[in-house]
């Protein structure tokens, strides 16, 4: 398959968010501006390989083959490796949800979460992109970005999410650079309170974020320096684990949690 025909393949599979689960070829058509004999060579593949599958009517969903490549996903990720363990410790000693959002591209994307409670509201599951300027998980990263980086989001007209200007963008990312963790009150979900801190790999560079989420009177009833300590200690060892990923995973240690 030549590099074209994988771009083609690849922009098919964009078309599907959560706002726009089902697609027709007549609607790829029209926004993709393929041929109809293009189209249906390429909608043969994703669906032989199990990539797309029909749902109502002549549409396509998202096929079986995702559950199987996440499954695998969750078995090779180093991050939801090193960092299952501090999750568990975290929900046991916070109230809320705790969960690990990774950074790519531009997008921050939840890969793992343990509530202690099963009815602990949480707006972002495994897979669901975040908010990029907005909420304590994106920002723990935001802040640890390349100054250029920074600078252009601090630009962007939606970084009135966390600051009227440029400038107070730019200094909310330095106060979260000097402290080492954030916290968000009600930026993702109403009456929801995030804390987060960032996880670097080897080169300092930001990759994700531990982030504890909680219901606005259970974090005004806790030691929030014993949280923000909690914090900075699991991302410190998740970040000097992913820093190490050349070793066997099943030498590596998640570290004490005392």
């Amino acid at each position: 398959m030549s590099a074209g025909s994988g771009e083609r393949l690849l922009s098919i599979l964009d078309l599907f968010t959560e706002d726009h689960l089902e697609w027709t070829p007549q609607d790829m058509m029209e926004v993709l501006g393929f041929s109809r004999p293009t189209l249906y060579r390429y909608l043969k593949v994703l669906k032989e390989t199990g990539f797309l599958a029909p749902v109502h009517g002549a549409a396509y969903g998202l096929g079986p083959r995702f559950v199987e490549m996440d499954f695998l996903a969750r078995q090779s990720d180093p991050l939801v490796t090193f960092g299952q363990d501090h999750l568990k410790y975290l929900s046991a000693q916070f109230p809320g949800t705790a969960f690990l959002v990774r950074w790519y591209g531009e997008r921050s994307l939840c890969v793992a979460s343990v509530s202690r409670d099963a009815m602990a509201r949480t707006s972002y599951p495994r897979g669901r992109p975040m908010p990029l300027l907005g909420g304590a998980a994106s920002k723990a990263i935001l802040a640890f970005l390349p100054r250029r980086q920074r600078k252009i989001l601090a630009q962007r007209p939606d970084a009135n999410r966390i600051a009227t200007s440029e400038a107070e963008v730019q200094e909310v990312f330095r106060t979260i650079r000097q402290d080492g963790f954030v916290v968000a009150h009600g930026e993702v979900t109403p009456g929801i309170v995030g804390s987060a801190a960032p996880v670097f790999d080897a080169g300092e560079n930001p990759i994700a974020s531990l982030c504890v989420s909680m219901e606005e009177a259970d974090y005004s009833g806790i030691d929030h320096a014993a949280l923000h300590s909690a914090l900075r200690a699991a991302t410190k060892s998740i970040s000097a684990a992913m820093a190490d990923t050349q070793q066997p995973l099943a030498q590596k240690s998640v570290g004490e949690f005392t």
